[in-house]
C-alpha cells in the first residue's frame, strides 16, 4: 500500500513537473510572438498617425481658406 501511494506522488510529480515546463513554453513563445506581430502593428499605426496628422494640416488650411472667403463675402 506504502509502494503505490510513493509510486503515485512521483508520477504526479512529474507530471505537474511536465506541465509546468510546457506551459512555460508556451507562454514564452506566445509572448514573443505577440512582440513580432506588435512591431508591424506599431510601424502601421505610425503611418496611420502620419497620415492623420497631414490631414489635419489641411483641413486647417481649408478652415482658413473659408474664414477668409466668409468674411470677405460680409464686407460686401
Amino acid at each position: 500500500m506504502l509502494s503505490i501511494i510513493i509510486v503515485s506522488i512521483i508520477f504526479g510529480s512529474i507530471v505537474a513537473l511536465a506541465a509546468l515546463i510546457c506551459g512555460t513554453i508556451l507562454i514564452v513563445l506566445k509572448t514573443r510572438s505577440r512582440n513580432n506581430i506588435g512591431g508591424g502593428s506599431d510601424q502601421e499605426e505610425a503611418k496611420i498617425i502620419q497620415e492623420i496628422y497631414r490631414g489635419l494640416g489641411r483641413m486647417e488650411d481649408r478652415i482658413e481658406t473659408l474664414e477668409t472667403i466668409l468674411m470677405d463675402n460680409k464686407e460686401k
